[in-house]
């Protein structure tokens, strides 16, 4: 069960990582844990380090070859994090509790 969530939360990471990631290589500015609006370099290294996370999740949680219930637990993970990003970015004025108006 410790290797189910363990996919499932490494997915949430990786998927996570992915808008830093394109929309600092993309130079543009882009919402991350530090501020509203962070700087592009600041959203790539914010990718690569949510990448970092999901890949030191899903070697310590892959124990032989991927089984049925881990690739769903990881397309889970995908799809729950994918969905939550699009509704919670589609509100302009989305931001985290700690960010200041």
């Amino acid at each position: 069960m410790i290797s189910l969530a363990g996919f499932f939360v490494a997915a949430i990471f990786l998927f996570n990582g992915i808008p830093h990631f394109i929309q600092g290589i993309c130079g543009k500015t882009h919402m991350t844990p530090f501020a509203r609006e962070s700087r592009p370099l600041t959203n790539v290294i914010w990718g690569l380090i949510n990448f970092a996370i999901g890949d030191v999740i899903l070697h310590f949680s892959i124990t032989g070859p991927w089984q049925c219930s881990q690739v769903a637990a990881f397309w889970l993970g995908a799809i729950v994090i994918s969905v939550y990003l699009s509704i919670f970015w589609s509100n302009p004025d989305a931001r985290l509790p700690w960010h200041k108006d």
